[in-house]
């Protein structure tokens, strides 16, 4: 059987462009209360493909042997990395890793948010002396 790995590399790459996003894996972006949340992802593919074949005699003078072989393997990796988080013109990237898991990174995000948010309009309300 004879492979055309040009054709087949092409059609894996057409098929990641469309599948592999974010919203396909993850999901679309959400509004939680004020923000707007973006999930990010992290992805990853490896391939692999070889052949090769083979004419000539035993090594045991037994007789002569002709043979081919081929073979290819793939992976693929998708995990959520974190949330872009937006609140007007302010940008932020909340980390979806924590001890407890994403649970509990969803219900940190507002919070976490609000303090970010208050701190740094704090340090824009001091006046430098």
């Amino acid at each position: 059987m004879a492979v055309n790995l040009e054709e087949t590399v092409k059609q894996l790459t057409d098929f990641l462009k469309t599948e592999a996003k974010t919203e396909t894996v993850i999901g679309q972006s959400f509004q939680l209360g004020e923000f707007t949340c973006m999930p990010v992802i992290k992805f990853g593919v490896g391939l692999g493909y070889g052949g090769g074949e083979g004419h000539g005699d035993m090594p045991n003078g037994k007789g002569k042997g002709e043979g081919g072989g081929s073979g290819a393997g793939g992976g693929v990796g998708v995990a959520p990395i974190g949330f872009l988080v937006t609140r007007g013109d302010q940008i932020s990237f909340i980390p979806t890793r924590s001890s407890k898991g994403l649970g509990a990174a969803f219900e940190k995000v507002p919070d976490l948010l609000e303090k970010f948010l208050e701190k740094k309009n704090e340090r824009k309300a001091e006046p430098v002396a």
